[in-house]
């Protein structure tokens, strides 16, 4: 039998596993945020498997992603909820979701609808390869972003 407990900071939407076991083999999602109540989450595009992005979700953020079958983050700079392609159009479909063996990172297999995922218009936030040249750390550009 599982242990759950009700962490009193979450509204009721995922549940707290307190035994380790069940948490990390066990087939209830209970995601561990962070002390400010973020989960890390990796996007990669569905067919290739390239990494798209990173970015964090609050349990609003992981919830509306989970009915809407479409991207919610939350904005740490902006310290806001982020539907990702709301403004751009670049709206990920959401295809499958994962999450870690202790529960505390999210992994999202996406379709973009549109041509980026990267607010820099780069299909990817992950563009640029850091290349030691000669003894200096430098950052180059994928010749196809």
């Amino acid at each position: 039998m599982h242990k759950l407990t009700q962490s009193p900071d979450q509204n009721g939407l995922f549940p707290v596993i307190t035994d380790r076991q069940a948490l990390e083999n066990g087939d209830i999602l209970a995601p561990k945020f962070d002390k400010n109540g973020l989960i890390t989450a990796v996007v990669c595009d569905h067919h290739s498997g390239d990494v798209l992005m990173v970015a964090h979700m609050n349990e609003q953020a992981l919830q509306r992603t989970l009915k809407s079958g479409q991207s919610h983050f939350w904005s740490r700079s902006r310290q806001e909820l982020w539907h990702k392609g709301a403004t751009s159009g670049n709206f990920q479909e959401v295809r499958e979701i994962r999450i870690d063996c202790d529960q505390d990172v999210v992994l999202l297999k996406v379709e973009v609808k549109g041509d980026a995922s990267c607010h820099t218009g780069n299909t990817s936030c992950f563009f640029r390869q850091v290349e030691n040249r000669d003894g200096k750390i430098t950052l180059v550009a994928d010749p196809t972003p």
